[in-house]
């Protein structure tokens, strides 16, 4: 048994999160962290949001709201779509408490302390028309290196590569479109040159270890070549004040900086709430502690340099030297899990453009199974992958019910028919013993998948499905005793469960067969799961407007449009029903429009009937979900 520290990318309390998010740093780290707990280990699973930064007060303007309180409606719609997401975190918290600024602050002056902060004038960004600071990633313009049109002041999504705003060719707000003016200021910068050494031994061990991703690793060694001071304080109002700086109330310490100093700070509270308040240093002191990092591809720069470097740098382990600080000499990430993105069919998914699934949609109309499940077995975890409503729903009828969920139904009902209870067991024969073998060899094979975070359905992940007979091997040996359960039933009970005779010299066909005779029939009066009305789906105009401000005053003319529909034989549990999404009637439409309104939409959201079957809320409904 080791101790594991599942650290999971904080999300932006900026409104809530989509799918794709949750695709990279959510469902996998929650598989992970459960897997290793059953297996025995310690884990210890932390995030919670990041609620600093400029873009906070972009948006706090836009909805007539201070940073705090936008953080905190945020949080709170988070908090909520993560926990019915069924994450199962053991704190998640915020980097607004008191904690967290005392966490930072420390760490911040540990730092200095050691040499490792420099203070340098370098050029700001600020708003001509509103005299603010503009963040890095506020600014787009061309990239330099790859000649990327939509490049941000920070980061290159095209190429990778690290960049700042005066590098960008013709930049411009992302904000109003306008040319940003850039001012002389002056800024600490972590001297990240004076930890390259030790960096790049820590990378190079991990890439002899072979648990790295290959595309995380050869990027994280890439960025290495041109390694350079990083400015980690920034011109703005709303953030964690800089220690030595408190006569300055403009100046906060870098967003980023602080943010993944959030998996220490969370996990000190943890350990304070818990009653042990040393008891986190059992995760980050222990060399044989072994620590998790969950997060999209976009942030792998974040993860396996700037918070490597700060952890060198508070130990003093750079070629400056240096003590550690009051929090001893801190664990190095052992690795870091790195999923590429999800995308909506061919475009990535898009929050201000609209392009957009949020969490909340999907779990009030599907519940958390079906994404889950998507999520693990056609999720990003090497390559981009893409969501349609097409792929989804053929996941969660063809493989989650008709697949696993078949099996479990069909094993109860066989029992709950020939027993009535669980009987006792009895002397196992050679079948029993190859059936049981290889469920038990299941949890080591498909565990080691888990713990090398290889989650995607592969021929490994199917024990279950051969263990029902499914397979080549025994598959006749094991159907041979679900057809014929007549014989392992007590005598007193065999008259009530024995088989239908044969009908005309012709032999009954087995359960299995006539279950996948059921499917297709269901499948061939199912048009509306084709392709074709999934691709009408992505064009509803209210799809990318966030579930706390949708306006769609018609959607309660008529709730039931808005239900997900089961087909088949859909009781029981949630991952036994069959998923459709069609379109309500176009009877049912004409009803629930409105008189005098024009059937053509108007291009704006609040003007048009609303065919797409997740639930909306009224106007009533949003303000007062709003104000709450």
């Amino acid at each position: 048994m080791s101790r594991v520290l599942s650290a999971v990318a904080w999300p932006y309390a900026n409104g809530p999160r989509h799918i794709g998010h949750v695709a990279g740093f959510g469902v996998p780290s929650d598989v992970f962290s459960r897997y290793m707990r059953m297996a025995g280990h310690e884990v210890l699973m932390v995030s919670g949001t990041d609620e600093h930064g400029t873009p906070i007060l972009v948006t706090a303007d836009k909805e007539g709201k201070t940073a705090r309180e936008l953080a905190d409606d945020s949080n709170r719609v988070i908090v909520e779509d993560l926990q019915g997401l069924g994450l199962s975190y053991d704190l998640f918290t915020r980097t607004t408490t008191g904690n967290h600024y005392g966490v930072v602050q420390e760490m911040f002056s540990t730092c200095l302390r050691n040499g490792y902060m420099v203070e340098q004038t370098s050029l700001s960004a600020i708003s001509p028309s509103t005299g603010r600071t503009l963040p890095d990633r506020y600014i787009e313009g061309t990239c330099p290196i790859c000649k990327y049109a939509d490049a941000r002041g920070d980061q290159c999504d095209n190429c990778g590569n690290q960049l700042d705003p005066t590098d960008l060719l013709e930049p411009r707000s992302k904000i109003n479109g306008e040319t940003p003016q850039f001012v002389e200021t002056q800024h600490w910068f972590l001297d990240l040159p004076a930890v390259a050494d030790a960096l790049g031994e820590w990378l190079d061990g991990r890439e002899a270890s072979g648990t790295w991703r290959p595309n995380v690793i050869k990027f994280s060694q890439n960025i290495l070549e041109e390694i350079r001071p990083r400015a980690m304080t920034r011109d703005i109002d709303w953030g964690i004040p800089v220690p030595g700086w408190e006569d300055q109330p403009n100046k906060r310490l870098y967003v980023w900086f602080d943010a993944v100093i959030g998996y220490l700070s969370a996990s000190i509270e943890w350990a304070r709430r818990l009653g042990e308040p040393e008891k986190w240093r059992e995760w980050w002191n222990d060399a044989d502690a072994e620590a998790f990092y969950f997060m999209g591809k976009d942030n792998i720069v974040f993860h396996s340099q700037i918070w490597p470097a700060e952890l060198l740098a508070h130990n003093g382990q750079g070629e400056r030297g240096g003590e550690p600080g009051a929090f001893g000499v801190l664990n190095l990430p052992t690795e870091v899990v790195s999923s590429e993105f999800l995308t909506f069919g061919d475009a990535q998914f898009s929050t201000s453009r609209g392009h957009v699934i949020y969490v909340r949609d999907m779990l009030e109309r599907y519940g958390p199974d079906p994404l889950r499940y998507f999520i693990c077995a056609a999720g990003p975890e090497t390559s981009d992958a893409a969501f349609t409503w097409a792929d989804f729903v053929t996941r969660n009828n063809s493989e989650l019910v008709a697949g696993w969920g078949n099996l479990v139904n069909r094993t109860a009902t066989m029992v709950a028919k020939n027993f009535g209870e669980v009987p006792a067991a009895g002397p196992l024969e050679e079948v029993d013993e190859t059936v049981l073998a290889t469920v038990r060899g299941g949890f080591e094979s498909v565990g080691s998948l888990i713990e090398r975070h290889r989650l995607a359905l592969q021929d490994e992940g199917r024990v279950p499905a051969r263990a029902a007979g499914h397979g080549p091997a025994r598959g006749a040996a094991v159907r041979e005793r679900l057809q014929h359960p007549a014989r392992a039933v007590p005598p007193a009970r065999r008259q009530q469960g024995a088989r239908r005779p044969r009908r005309r010299g012709r032999e009954v066909p087995d359960a299995g067969h006539r279950a996948g005779r059921r499917a297709r029939a269901r499948q061939r009066r199912r048009p509306d799961d084709g392709p074709r009305h999934h691709r009408r789906l992505l064009r509803h105009p209210g799809l990318g407007v966030p579930p706390h401000r949708r306006r769609h005053p018609h959607c309660q003319a008529d709730p039931g449009l808005h239900q997900a529909r089961p087909v088949g034989g859909g009781g029981g549990a949630r991952p036994s029903r069959r998923l459709t999404a069609s379109t309500p009637d176009r009877r049912e439409v004409a009803r629930a429009r409105p008189k005098g309104r024009s059937r053509t939409p108007s291009g704006d959201p609040s003007d048009s009937f609303c065919p797409w079957p997740l639930r909306c809320t009224s106007r009533a409904s949003s303000s007062s979900r709003s104000s709450r």
